[in-house]
């Protein structure tokens, strides 16, 4: 890969999230409303944005060899974890957790008249990508063996899941694939993973039956137009949002469901106010920064020659791609509903601002590896010169 990698991951980092906050701000449209350059401007997506992209730059200075090279309570990837569970916990109990939409996700940050808060499964998801890197690089040669390597791992996996998955499938089967994903590309056995589906899945129906809002959306899933003032709502208004696009939309800031049509227009279903109003076009473009995101991140990790590097690499690119592909799966109808967000688009300072760490992480490696291709270089040229000023054989 080219030295620039991490800048251009963090280029088209910076591109979604504007990409995000223009969408954003035309989804966020009223009637009536007024709408001003300052406002927009100065309104809580740009800092967000902002904030992320400052955290971004900052994270890809980290040398993650520091990460990987600590034990115990003194690795930042236990404290990251046992803080996500922490806030999970909290974010369930009455009195602590803000309610939105019949579901506790939310943490208030501050006074409750701020109206700031910060949602524990964004930090659970990335704390575990971390987690599981570091895991499977410092006991590489127990990963094969089920009980040594593997089952310690995916005993955390299941309790962070199991916690998230109280008010949240989408992200939890999201952070369970992911966590699977690179147990595996630690050096798990296959068949240890295949025996653990029947299990896996019987758990994530049960959790749908238990769940009459859950059952709801699946029988909706089958045919929305049973209650389409009702459950099926949702699905039918993004529906029809993508198929009156076209190939250039209506215009942005033109889309005339957007207003008050759409549910969650500028979180889960922002991929609709897109196509909506930038069309295939629109659409296309989104897609390709994703794709590109993965390329440049899968390049990056293919250069790595450090295991911890390449796993938490691996996890990064996972996660973004499992997601963003889950969310518009979602929206054009092809699974379920359930409330998983578009990457770095969706409204929402907590997953701006991790998302955007853990691609810092990513942009460090890329530091890394080209730090290590320097000094090798050096190192060659040093050898080179040495040879050269050996006596010649007569």
């Amino acid at each position: 890969m080219l030295a620039s990698s991490g800048n251009l991951l963090q280029w088209i980092t910076i591109s979604l999230l504007g990409v995000g906050v223009i969408m954003v701000s035309s989804a966020s449209m009223s009637i009536g409303g007024e709408a001003t350059t300052a406002a927009s401007l100065l309104g809580r997506p740009v800092v967000y944005a902002l904030i992320a992209v400052a955290v971004m730059f900052l994270i890809s200075y980290v040398d993650i060899r520091q990460i990987y090279t600590q034990r115990g309570w003194t690795n930042p990837a236990a404290w990251l974890l046992i803080l996500a569970v922490i806030l999970s916990i909290l974010a369930l109990l009455p009195g602590f957790g803000r309610n939105v939409n019949g579901a506790s996700r939310w943490l208030f940050l501050g006074p409750r008249s701020w109206n700031l808060s910060f949602q524990p499964s964004e930090l659970a998801k990335w704390a575990m990508v971390l987690a599981l890197a570091w895991w499977g690089a410092r006991y590489a040669g127990a990963m094969r063996r089920f009980f040594a390597g593997v089952l310690p791992a995916l005993a955390v996996l299941i309790v962070v899941c199991g916690l998230i998955v109280i008010e949240d499938l989408g992200t939890a089967v999201l952070i369970g694939s992911v966590g699977l994903m690179m147990l595996l590309a630690a050096g798990a056995r296959v068949w240890q993973f295949a025996l653990m589906i029947p299990p896996a899945i019987a758990a994530v129906v049960g959790m749908i039956l238990v769940s009459p809002y859950r059952m709801q959306r699946v029988t909706t899933f089958m045919d929305p137009w049973a209650d389409a003032q009702g459950s099926g709502y949702h699905l039918i208004q993004s529906l029809v949002t993508i198929s009156g696009a076209g190939p250039t939309g209506w215009g942005l800031g033109n889309g005339p469901l957007k207003y008050g049509y759409v549910p969650e227009d500028t979180t889960d279903f922002l991929f609709a106010i897109i196509c909506h109003e930038l069309g295939i076009a629109g659409a296309t473009l989104v897609i390709g920064l994703y794709l590109a995101l993965m390329w440049v991140g899968l390049g990056i990790v293919r250069d790595c020659r450090h295991a911890f590097g390449r796993l938490l690499g691996l996890g990064i690119i996972a996660t973004i791609g499992c997601q963003a592909i889950m969310n518009m799966a979602v929206v054009t109808g092809t699974v379920p509903t359930k409330g998983i967000a578009l990457p770095l688009l969706s409204y929402g300072g907590t997953g701006w601002v991790m998302t955007a760490a853990a691609l810092g992480l990513l942009a460090a490696i890329d530091r890394l590896n080209c730090l290590e291709a320097r000094e090798e270089g050096e190192g060659d040229h040093q050898r080179a010169d040495d040879l050269d000023d050996q006596p010649a054989l007569a």
